[in-house]
């Protein structure tokens, strides 16, 4: 009897529920709380959007830092091997110790200004990164 008696109480208060819960529903449509949803997906979407044009704009700039970092080192190695044919050719020429001291010095100056010439496009380039990654943070094209 007890069994009887509770089942009923609750499809009871089930009906009650589900009553209030299509009441809420109707309400929330009338007070016009799903435009506020639709903002919210549009908001996600844009957050979604944004977030994704940062993750290419990295991945482009990686590639880029790549591309750059391989064309570096190649034109690091020309330029040292050039230097290195230059030094070889001038310690042949060079018949006494005045000569080798003379070849010494302008060695040593066409080292120093190999090594300002590279700092220089290093500080450069780091200048560009710096302008590169901030303007992807702040969603500016890149060029």
């Amino acid at each position: 009897m007890f069994g009887l008696a509770r089942v009923t109480i609750i499809s009871a208060e089930i009906q009650k529920s589900e009553i209030v819960m299509s009441e809420s529903s109707s309400a929330r449509a009338a007070s016009g709380s799903f435009p506020a949803v639709a903002n919210a997906e549009a908001e996600a979407t844009r957050l979604n959007q944004g977030a994704l044009e940062l993750m290419l704009g990295a991945q482009k700039m990686m590639f880029e830092e790549w591309v750059f970092l391989s064309e570096e080192m190649l034109e690091r190695t020309r330029t040292e091997m050039e230097l290195f044919t230059e030094f070889v050719a001038k310690m042949a020429a060079a018949h006494s110790v005045r000569d080798v001291q003379t070849m010494c010095q302008e060695c040593g100056q066409h080292q120093l200004d190999f090594f300002r010439r590279d700092s220089e496009r290093l500080f450069r380039h780091g200048e560009r990164m710096i302008a590169a990654t901030s303007n992807l943070i702040n969603g500016r094209s890149m060029n």
